[in-house]
């Protein structure tokens, strides 16, 4: 609210990268500061060094922000309070949970839901609201929503409200009890293959249970088959049932999520188990897309509830290596972009996620998933931080994949201006040190004469590569090269364009001489607009001239 409540006549609003990426001397950077810029930094899940660090750079940091008229709101770690610097403290304001209450009425009245004092006043529900986290409030008020378009407007909002709150019932001391009073080794693998299946066919949770018994090394019944109970009465003894569809679930609202609940957090010591488990339940390719999806929605929320994020990224690791199964793919870019969208541990995956992009070991299934989390989560809430990875990618990847990271690599800097120079600094600095062929490519792809042509910064982004460019043999550029003369038809881009294709030969004759020869050549092509050729060329040759001290024949004494 503090940053969107600013005027928004220039500058950006957006959040400063919280990964210290391709950085190794300031944690933040000043670079990341535009003109009339609202900028965020999250700092509350950051470690003490990081935290330490921010602070120690942040005064500096102030000052730039003064000379660019621009806007910082910093989030800082709760957790951390006592390591605030005291020459920092009288610029922090304390910021607490919003009345739930006002939340929840504010939601429906968003869906056009409006209840009375009294009906929000209930005493069922203001115990809930008094204690549950405001994402379970929010998903109350979506309850109701769907429960009124499904049961229709004349129910009422107490109908609405009564049902939607025995869709979120806590099922958790039930779920307890019933463990703790005679359920034996299969009955609790049954229990939590159902909850992680819940809805699934009877051979799913069938298999699920199995394996899980496998990974925990339980003893096998001895007894026949025919001696033991089928799955119609082991259902019914763990309170589930199967619908006429043919799909099984619990007959108690919220049972499912109880059940998860409880074993990642009472057998903390089968975590890891639970999670190899898991991964070898999604090789199953008879599993429904719905299935899948649901599945790993459910397993990550345990994951990351119980603070074990690498699991997540374990299992995407595991599901794109060489010769894992195909469908694996989509399973694996959902479970990072559950994790990025995690609010404690995005930053873990943001960094994670870093590392692969900058590593030669990185598989090229996972390099496709990366393109994808990065391109499509990522950048919705980082765009800076994923068009770092993409460009990483697209630099380190071969084949398709690297055309595919390339693709979205400019995609995304095309989005947004502020996106679009970051990447041609990037490019800037990495064709001068001459270390990435790609970013040539790269560079040639992005470089747009008639975007943002008239910012400075622009210009000498565009200039800084074009010198090192136009030194490389002239097959490899003269096709863009004519790219830049054809929008000299424009004359609103010829004098910049011009301006920054001769400044890039540096006063270099054999440079200029190469620029030149390969302007006469698109002369005497078609490619060009009628009758702006010889023009186009003639001013450029005029600035080549100018560049080198030679004086027009008019001026020359």
């Amino acid at each position: 609210m503090l940053l969107h409540e600013l005027s928004a006549s220039r500058g950006s609003l957006h959040e400063l990268p919280d990964t210290a990426d391709d950085r190794t001397a300031s944690p933040i950077d000043t670079h990341d500061i535009n003109d009339g810029d609202r900028l965020l930094l999250d700092l509350s899940e950051v470690d003490e060094s990081r935290y330490v660090a921010v602070q120690q750079v942040l005064s500096d940091f102030r000052s730039s922000l003064l000379g660019h008229n621009a806007h910082l709101v910093v989030v800082l770690p709760h957790h951390l309070s006592y390591l605030l610097q005291s020459n920092l403290r009288r610029f922090t304001v304390g910021i607490g949970r919003p009345a739930a209450k006002r939340v929840f009425v504010r939601h429906l009245r968003c869906e056009d839901i409006s209840p009375s004092a009294e009906e929000v006043g209930a005493h069922d529900l203001a115990s809930y609201l008094a204690q549950a986290p405001l994402r379970d409030v929010a998903e109350l008020a979506d309850r109701i929503k769907r429960c009124r378009n499904t049961s229709g407007a004349e129910r009422g909002f107490s109908h609405w409200l009564s049902e939607s709150l025995a869709g979120q019932h806590n099922q958790t001391a039930r779920v307890a009890a019933d463990i703790s009073t005679g359920h034996g080794g299969r009955q609790k693998a049954l229990l939590l293959s159902l909850a992680m299946f819940h809805g699934a066919p009877p051979g799913t949770v069938l298999q699920a249970t199995n394996a899980l018994l496998g990974i925990l090394s339980h003893p096998p019944d001895p007894a026949p088959r025919l001696d033991r109970a089928d799955l119609h009465a082991e259902f019914t003894g763990i309170g589930a049932e199967t619908l006429p569809d043919g799909q099984v679930q619990f007959r108690r609202v919220g049972y499912d999520r109880a059940v998860r609940d409880h074993f990642w957090t009472f057998l903390p010591d089968i975590r890891r188990q639970l999670r190899d488990w898991f991964g070898t339940c999604l090789t199953e390719p008879t599993l429904t897309q719905l299935d899948r999806r649901k599945a790993v929605e459910r397993f990550a929320e345990q994951s990351l509830r119980t603070g074990r994020p690498e699991d997540l990224t374990w299992l995407a690791d595991q599901w794109t290596r060489r010769g894992a199964r195909a469908h694996l793919v989509a399973d694996a870019a959902q479970v990072l972009a559950l994790g990025l969208d995690h609010d404690q541990h995005g930053r873990a995956f943001r960094q994670q996620i870093y590392d692969w992009a900058t590593s030669t070991e990185t598989s090229p299934g996972l390099k496709e998933v990366l393109i994808v989390v990065c391109s499509e989560t990522m950048a919705r809430s980082h765009p800076d931080q994923a068009l770092v990875r993409l460009h990483h990618l697209a630099r380190r990847a071969n084949g398709q994949v690297r055309v595919n990271a390339q693709d979205a690599l400019l995609r995304l800097a095309k989005s947004d201006s502020r996106l679009y120079l970051r990447l041609l600094d990037r490019l800037s600095v990495g064709i001068g040190q001459r270390q990435w062929a790609a970013d040539f490519e790269l560079f040639l792809a992005v470089a747009d004469p008639t975007l943002l042509i008239g910012s400075r910064a622009v210009r000498e982004s565009l200039t800084m590569s074009w010198t090192a460019v136009l030194r490389r043999p002239t097959g490899s550029w003269a096709a863009p090269v004519g790219h830049w003369l054809d929008a000299c038809a424009d004359h609103r881009h010829r004098d910049p364009s011009l301006t920054i294709l001769v400044a890039a030969c540096a006063a270099d004759s054999r440079v200029s001489g190469h620029l030149y020869r390969v302007a006469l050549g698109w002369q005497r092509s078609d490619a060009h607009t009628p009758g702006t050729g010889a023009d186009t060329v003639s001013c450029l040759l005029q600035k080549i001239n100018a560049a080198q001290g030679i004086e027009p024949y008019e001026h020359a004494v």
